[in-house]
């Protein structure tokens, strides 16, 4: 393995890294209903109790997909999904553009970034170009 591509991986592992201690943090505390997210919900118009603990099974295994390499690119595809309802959630509700509305969108950027570049395989299939060729 070239050196270049051994950085590649490691940047690319630690932002998955970032993604997945966020995403399982956030799994738990829909797990174990926490107060402050059955709150949230609340405010959200999602009902109790039993929608966290359906919404921190989804992602859960979504998290789980996407830290496994053999099935990581089927995770980000089902993670990218959930994060879009989020991000519809809060465009419902009229939350605040780029702390609430956003920020499924920057976990989900972080997500695909890490896995660009952790993986050789999505980096072939999705070839960044710096010059027009002819």
């Amino acid at each position: 393995m070239q050196v270049e591509d051994r950085k590649l991986r490691i940047t690319g592992w630690v932002m998955s890294g970032l993604v997945i201690a966020f995403m399982l943090m956030d799994a738990l505390m829909k797990l174990l209903a926490l107060p402050v997210v059955l709150e949230a919900g609340s405010a959200l118009g999602l009902p109790g109790a039993a929608m966290a603990h359906g919404l921190g099974i989804l992602l859960l295994i979504c998290t789980v997909l996407y830290a496994v390499p053999r099935t990581s690119v089927l995770g980000a595809i089902l993670a990218t999904g959930y994060l879009g309802g989020a991000v519809a959630t809060h465009v419902r509700v009229g939350s605040p553009l780029f702390s609430h509305i956003l920020f499924g969108v920057y976990v989900g950027a972080l997500m695909w970034a890490g896995l660009y570049l952790r993986d050789a395989d999505v980096r072939r299939l999705i070839p960044l170009r710096t010059r027009h060729r002819p």
